[in-house]
């Protein structure tokens, strides 16, 4: 399932996960094709990827950077449960998944909804995908 929320002046469109959800082959087929119809959208200015900082980047999200990549889609990285990792292993983490998905340095976030930390960050540069358009509460 697609969900789609307006956010004037933008949509964000709210993609389902796949890392670790247990589907069936026809459920995960489903998502790949909705993956590409989205990613395909000449609308789309930007993804804003949640990744889990505790796992590995698994096969999945090898194929989901690809087809960003292949998309020339801009993608904003945020690691998520920042929180779950101890403080000095946090940045090593955070380098190791970049240099996994070939991402730039500045295109990753470490954010715990649960302490709040990065959240402040998340925002500003979601905002500047958006061209400073987005109003955030």
């Amino acid at each position: 399932m697609l969900n789609v929320y307006a956010l004037p002046p933008c949509y964000l469109l709210d993609l389902p996960g796949y890392g670790y959800a247990r589907a069936s082959k026809a459920e995960r087929g489903a998502f790949a094709s909705l993956v590409r119809h989205a990613l395909a959208r000449p609308r789309l200015v930007a993804a804003v990827w949640l990744l889990d900082i505790r796992h590995e980047p698994s096969a999945d999200d090898g194929a989901m950077q690809a087809a960003l990549a292949r998309h020339g889609t801009r993608v904003l990285a945020a690691f998520t449960k920042g929180d779950k990792v101890p403080r000095g292993r946090r940045l090593t983490r955070e380098r190791e998944i970049v240099a996994t998905l070939a991402l730039d340095a500045d295109q990753a976030i470490v954010t715990s909804a649960k302490t709040g930390a990065g959240i402040d960050e998340l925002r500003e540069a979601i905002n500047g995908l958006l061209g400073g358009t987005a109003v955030w509460r």
